[in-house]
């Protein structure tokens, strides 16, 4: 989900070894500025990295990193190889269902991802009507809380609890936190089976 712009160092300290395709969730900055990096799985996997995003994040991406879009160009090792494709519907990925799940980020539509039981729903302000039912009989769900006090383009920890209760899975993780939500003092006033995130979290689905 998304090449946030440590991905490279997310990459050596977890163990990943092999991408077999992206999912975007929107494009700014802190989502996908770590694409450059995608080359060393280019290699791994002997190919061009497929990666789905919304229309608007596709044209943000082809303008940011227009160098490796452009035929003049020249190819070679210091490229990434990019296969990028409209969000037109679910996409199926090595067998496996995603389905695009749209959410509010202030005023801008951005795409949140459910694989199975799991979602994904981060830099998330609002939830439209239509993208309830995506949301049901989940297992767990990762959804952002920013801070407690409220922001335009993001949940407040409060309105991400209320969400995470419509919701109704039994595990959820906040995550894109501040360091205004401190760890330990944050999660010991979450509701049972309700949690922060941290780095190098595993979630089995």
């Amino acid at each position: 989900m998304d090449t946030a712009t440590d991905l490279r160092t997310q990459a050596l300290a977890c163990g990943v070894v092999r991408v077999d395709a992206i999912l975007f969730t929107h494009s700014h900055a802190d989502h996908i500025l770590g694409l450059d990096d995608v080359r060393r799985f280019n290699a791994i996997n002997g190919g061009a990295m497929p990666c789905w995003a919304d229309g608007r994040s596709a044209e943000d991406i082809r303008r940011t990193f227009a160098y490796v879009f452009d035929p003049a160009t020249p190819r070679g090792g210091g490229l990434p190889e990019l296969d990028l494709r409209v969000v037109n519907g679910p996409v199926e990925i090595e067998g496996t269902r995603f389905v695009p799940v749209p959410i509010w980020h202030g005023e801008r539509s951005i795409l949140g991802w459910r694989v199975g039981g799991f979602a994904y729903l981060t830099d998330c302000s609002g939830i439209p009507d239509d993208s309830w039912p995506l949301l049901t009989d989940l297992q767990a769900v990762v959804i952002s809380a920013l801070r407690d006090r409220p922001h335009p383009t993001h949940f407040t920890l409060e309105q991400a609890v209320d969400a995470a209760r419509r919701i109704g899975a039994p595990r959820v993780w906040f995550t894109h936190m501040t360091h205004d939500l401190p760890h330990a003092a944050t999660c010991a006033r979450l509701p049972e089976g309700m949690a922060l995130a941290y780095d190098g979290l595993v979630v089995d689905i």
